[in-house]
């Protein structure tokens, strides 16, 4: 089990996909990334078909754009790849506190103030993420996709996906609840939990996934040994179907959720929860609130 213990920075607790006058392109410190990951919000609008009960987006806000301009999410990525390649990034007053270790460009990340799968161009902005990363040169830097899951098999998606196959894509995909019961409590989706379930299986028939998990107490109640037992059964079933799990990353409420009785758990917690996956037979990440 992998964890993040020693390494705690300001830049963890916050996560703006605001940077200068750019629309879509912002640089993040990300603790699962254990560098810095461009972030590309393909969802400005703020829609998104979850509304989990720990989402950091303010949708009291009022989007400062709705649509997505991939000619402007170019020019805006070429900028911040050169900025983070010359190390001018690092110069910045929000950044220059980052130790050297984490001076390192692990991704590019498809993500933002909803689900990214919903965009109605998001192979053409996986193409165009590739085409920057080549033109720079960086063929080791990974391209993630953050997702829900929910439409991993739509066609424009599934192409997608094949296009991050080539191009050191990574695809991370949430699954915070074993039973359909709690799935709709903390996730509040328009999908069943099944269905999520079924989409991951059958993009981790085609390339091993990664799983993202959060945790967390709800109105001051941590998931139930039985939750966490289901949770397991359904990575389980998801590999006795065929599919492969690279990893399940662990961790819990870091920023301030949409609802206030979603709390984080405490470090004993997350570690015995994540020693219970371990366990399990899956390797974990662990990261802490």
């Amino acid at each position: 089990m992998s964890d993040d213990r020693d390494i705690s920075l300001p830049q963890h607790s916050s996560h703006s996909r605001h940077w200068r006058e750019n629309l879509y392109v912002y640089p993040v410190i990300s603790r699962r990334s254990k560098g810095l990951s461009i972030g590309i919000n393909v969802n400005p609008d703020t829609a998104c078909n979850f509304d989990c009960v720990y989402c950091q987006v303010d949708r009291t806000v009022e989007p400062r754009v709705r649509d997505v301009d991939l000619d402007v999410v170019r020019s805006e990525l070429e900028r911040m790849i050169a900025l983070a390649t010359s190390g001018r990034l690092w110069q910045e007053p929000q950044f220059a506190g980052v130790p050297e270790e984490r001076r390192r460009l692990n991704d590019i990340a498809l993500s933002g103030d909803g689900e990214p799968t919903t965009f109605r161009e998001f192979k053409e902005c996986v193409q165009l993420v590739a085409d920057c990363k080549e033109a720079a040169e960086l063929r080791d830097v990974k391209i993630v996709l953050i997702t829900d899951a929910c439409y991993l098999m739509k066609r424009n998606v599934a192409a997608a996906l094949e296009i991050m196959d080539d191009n050191q894509g990574e695809i991370w995909a949430k699954l915070d609840a074993g039973t359909e019961e709690y799935y709709r409590l903390v996730n509040r989706p328009n999908y069943p939990l099944e269905h999520v379930v079924r989409n991951i299986t059958a993009a981790a028939t085609m390339r091993p996934v990664v799983i993202q998990s959060l945790f967390l107490r709800l109105e001051g109640t941590p998931p139930s040994y039985s939750e966490i037992g289901a949770f397991i059964d359904r990575m389980h079933e998801i590999r006795e179907r065929g599919g492969a799990i690279d990893r399940v990353q662990v961790y819990t409420v870091a920023r301030t959720p949409a609802e206030d009785y979603a709390t984080a758990l405490s470090r004993e917690e997350i570690d015995d929860l994540s020693k219970r996956v371990e366990q399990a037979g899956f390797r974990v990440e662990t990261y802490y609130g």
